[in-house]
């Protein structure tokens, strides 16, 4: 299983969410095609995860939690798309 500074794809992924992790073309550059292409996987498991969670029904800070979460996973896939895109590397 590939790790990324010396944890699993899975826990990136969370930490990518929760806050804990940027990623920028910086974070990717030293990650090779196969990392890639399972940083991508478990970024989506991670928003299809966060998605099947009870919605919490009028509790505003944990809806805007969920969406913060939501959000920084959403703009991680864009920009790990671009990064691959710039490098002809097929994620998908």
């Amino acid at each position: 299983m590939p790790t990324i500074r010396g944890k699993s794809l899975k826990a990136i992924a969370f930490d990518i969410s929760e806050g804990y992790v940027v990623v920028n073309p910086i974070f990717l550059k030293p990650l090779d095609q196969e990392s890639l292409k399972g940083i991508y996987q478990e970024i989506m498991r991670a928003q299809i995860e966060i998605r099947g969670e009870k919605f919490p029904q009028g509790d505003m800070k944990a809806i805007r939690w969920r969406n913060t979460r939501l959000q920084r996973l959403n703009s991680a896939v864009m920009i790990l798309k671009n990064f691959a895109r710039e490098r002809k590397i097929i994620i998908i």
